[in-house]
């Protein structure tokens, strides 16, 4: 097979991180210690997966990298290249999950970004494993990504499990770490979010498109025919990512939309299996094709809503895996589209700008499909253009958003307005 070469990240940000973070320890810097966790997109399978849905999700060459090494003793300390300050604790320490530790940070500027390390710490405490050694380490994501709706968090927590494992000569698995990165979010942060994230992230391959089942915790990894027939020579893929951004950041946890969204879905599911008589718990994935069918009238209009994104959704997926797995980036374009309506209509999130990026990015000349990224409150939008059409399609993108937005769009580096990805491989250490 031949060999991918990856384009991030970059000899130079590998080598600045470990000088950074051997200047820290009072190391040599072949010692360093790298761990990459690159974004992900999520084109089919957008608000499912916390109700054991079907998703499908890839990642980007854009993601969080973290130098580190082991510190030799229980210390923790840590620098960030996008937040001032440092934090520092120690493994030894029981961790507790921040609703019930008020004590938790130490200031402000720790919370935003500190949080994720205790809580890969708290994680891995509660799966079983005592910890010994904690890390010196420097941390930094794709600059002009970060709150982007990309799952930057979650890219964040994987970094931060890898390189406490690592440092401490665990060995665990995908499958595994994904569960601990729920508790990461789950319980250490309190948010709602279901497994997607951390899936895209762990499981994922250069230019597949990753199939997972949410409720059985199942996944493949769906090649297309291209990459097939190119497996002797460097791989060539016909189509590149663009990441259009709004201008809007607010970190899901201070927005309540998302867990009012998950909320509702379990109500309608709720209600649902009440009407066909199944006493289960109570999430959309329970419900069968036919019994929402027969009894989705019994439903509030919001609530149907929910369920109606819910079961086409599920059925785009489906769809979008033999588009996939066929080649069919046209079809497969047209059911992100698609998908990127019921966000609208019928999960009813997103804001003015980003509705907005959505209506202009389907007009955009080359681009086969596209949807919001992330839950939909902020951040940015995601499509798929024909390879040879990118840099033509970004100018598009950036010149009609500035104009049904120019107070957004001037926030915007132009650099980073609108960012052309190839596709990522999984999170690892270098």
């Amino acid at each position: 097979m031949g060999v991918t070469v990856l384009s991030w990240p970059s000899d130079s940000e590998l080598d600045n991180i470990r000088k950074i973070v051997a200047e820290m320890a009072g190391v040599a810097v072949d010692v360093v210690r790298i761990v990459v966790s690159p974004y992900r997109i999520c084109p089919l399978g957008a608000h499912i997966d916390h109700q054991g849905g079907t998703v499908s999700a890839m990642t980007v060459d854009k993601g969080i990298i973290l130098g580190f090494v082991p510190s030799g003793d229980p210390q923790v300390l840590l620098k960030s290249g996008q937040f001032s300050g440092q934090v520092s604790f120690r493994v030894d320490q029981i961790q507790l999950p921040k609703h019930i530790d008020k004590s938790n940070g130490n200031s402000l500027e720790e919370c935003k970004w500190g949080s994720y390390a205790k809580g890969a710490l708290y994680a891995l405490q509660r799966g079983g494993n005592h910890l010994k050694q904690g890390i010196t380490g420097f941390i930094c994501g794709t600059k002009g990504l970060d709150s982007s709706g990309l799952s930057s968090s979650a890219a964040v927590g994987v970094a931060y499990l890898l390189a406490l494992e690592s440092a401490n000569n665990l060995s665990i698995s995908p499958t595994e770490n994904i569960e601990y990165d729920r508790l990461i979010e789950n319980e250490y942060l309190g948010l709602k979010n279901g497994i997607l994230d951390q899936s895209a992230i762990l499981l994922s391959s250069y230019g597949c498109l990753t199939f997972m089942d949410c409720k059985t915790k199942k996944h493949k990894l769906i090649h297309p025919p291209k990459l097939e027939m190119e497996k002797k020579c460097e791989t060539k893929i016909p189509y590149k990512i663009l990441l259009a951004f709004s201008g809007l950041k607010q970190a899901l946890t201070t927005n309540p939309g998302y867990n009012r969204r998950v909320s509702e879905c379990r109500e309608a599911a709720k209600i649902l299996l009440k009407a066909s008589g199944k006493e289960v718990e109570p999430i959309l994935s329970n419900v069968e094709q036919e019994e929402y069918e027969a009894h989705k009238s019994k439903l509030e209009p919001d609530l149907a809503r929910r369920a109606e994104h819910y079961f086409s959704e599920n059925m785009r997926v489906i769809k979008g895996l033999e588009a996939w797995g066929s080649g069919n980036f046209e079809e497969f374009g047209k059911l992100i589209s698609a998908s990127g309506l019921s966000s609208i209509e019928n999960y009813e999130c997103g804001c003015e700008p980003l509705i907005q990026l959505y209506e202009i990015l389907i007009r955009t000349p080359g681009v086969y499909g596209a949807r919001f990224s992330g839950a939909g409150f902020r951040g940015c939008c995601v499509a798929f253009v024909k390879a040879e059409y990118a840099e033509e399609a970004s100018l598009f993108v950036k010149k009609e958003y500035l104009k049904v937005q120019p107070h957004l769009a001037s926030y915007l580096s132009q650099e980073t307005a609108v960012v052309i990805c190839d596709a990522g491989d999984c999170a690892r250490i270098i």
